[in-house]
């Protein structure tokens, strides 16, 4: 999987709100997800906008960028996913996972206990995901994230109280699930995860984001 980019206009997507950036983001993971685990790369806009119940248009803007740096080949009546790591770095420098943060707070407890009173809705996300992905995390960590759907956040808050030590940095963090991302089981998909991290500032990301690549490297080598 190559490095190479392209020069991404970021006004094109900066009218769009919150809600349907997280639908565009949806069939971009989608893209990734399926080249990644099923050797498909082909798809029809009509096809994706059945299979997530949203607009053609909707569709379209997502295919918009990704189509401008050759990430995405467009022909007439399908397009095709040229170049898996252009739409993966893409998507992971237009990520705004602090933006998806509905609660946090800090916990004074080791991380794997911490991890064992995640609510059972959760699905694990960033390192608690990177280390079931990897077996073996390649650094230790001090943050739990985790996505839930909101109609659950009470039962989080009542596991992870607001912290009264307000000079103690946050190590919980509760992201907002959409619909969509319980299809793909109790933590996050190895894109999403890789790109989740991207976007946290933490020192010890760098070697999660190294081992999260080799490992879609390893695995995007046997599926071509």
């Amino acid at each position: 999987m190559g490095k190479d980019g392209g020069n991404i206009d970021f006004r094109h997507l900066s009218k769009y709100n919150h809600f349907t950036m997280l639908k565009i983001e949806t069939i971009w993971h989608h893209l990734l997800f399926e080249a990644l685990n099923n050797q498909k790369y082909k798809f029809t806009q009509k096809e994706l906008a059945n299979e997530f119940f949203y607009s053609l248009s909707t569709i379209n803007h997502s295919l918009k960028i990704p189509s401008q740096i050759g990430a995405i080949r467009k022909e007439s009546k399908f397009f095709v996913l040229e170049n898996f790591t252009k739409l993966l770095y893409m998507w992971a420098s237009l990520r705004n996972l602090d933006s998806d943060i509905i609660y946090q707070t800090y916990v004074d407890m080791p991380i794997n206990e911490i991890e064992s009173l995640v609510p059972p809705q959760a699905i694990y996300a960033c390192y608690s995901a990177a280390r079931k992905i990897l077996v073996e995390p390649p650094a230790d960590y001090s943050k739990v994230y985790f996505y839930l759907d909101d109609s659950y956040l009470e039962g989080a808050k009542n596991r992870f109280p607001k912290a009264t030590n307000i000079n103690k940095e946050s190590n919980v963090y509760v992201l907002k699930a959409n619909k969509t991302m319980i299809k793909y089981g109790p933590i996050t998909t190895l894109p999403q995860t890789f790109v989740d991290i991207w976007n946290t500032k933490d020192w010890y990301g760098h070697p999660f984001i190294q081992e999260l690549q080799k490992k879609m490297e390893e695995k995007y080598a046997v599926l071509s």
